[in-house]
């Protein structure tokens, strides 16, 4: 279940080292002890303070997106919801991260990138609230 969290009370920066180089995907390449400068978590993922939350990922029908269950979500609710943004709604009480997308002026789904679960269309009769806009997911890989 998705549970927000409010960054607003975060308060100091972490600057964390750049290297200066990209790092292939691919072939491995010779590395350089080459540092290009800092770079400050928080401020890169975190553009409004107080209009931003973590959340925690249970479930695995956003994997097609590259978020995956245990995953955390950096969430802005000042970000104005677009065609194709991954969002977090609300629906029927409960919170669920799914891609927005518009059908017509009047009709939207959200949509799962997961063959194996459903579209679930915003309509009258499936009402759901767009909660905030994920600008940013991560996990720790150890």
């Amino acid at each position: 279940m998705l549970e927000p969290v409010l960054l607003s009370r975060v308060q100091s920066s972490l600057p964390v080292p750049l290297l200066g180089r990209l790092i292939p995907a691919g072939f491995p390449s010779p590395a350089d002890d080459y540092l290009e400068g800092e770079i400050d978590l928080a401020t890169f993922l975190i553009e409004r303070p107080s209009a931003t939350f973590t959340m925690r990922v249970s479930g695995h029908s956003m994997t097609g997106a590259g978020i995956m269950d245990g995953d955390y979500l950096i969430v802005d609710r000042s970000v104005e919801p677009q065609n194709g943004h991954i969002v977090v709604a609300t629906c029927n009480g409960d919170f669920t991260v799914k891609r927005l997308q518009f059908i017509s002026r009047t009709r939207a789904v959200l949509k799962a990138e997961n063959p194996d679960y459903p579209l679930f269309e915003i309509c009258e009769e499936t009402p759901a609230e767009i909660w905030g806009v994920v600008v940013a997911s991560f996990r720790k890989t150890t």
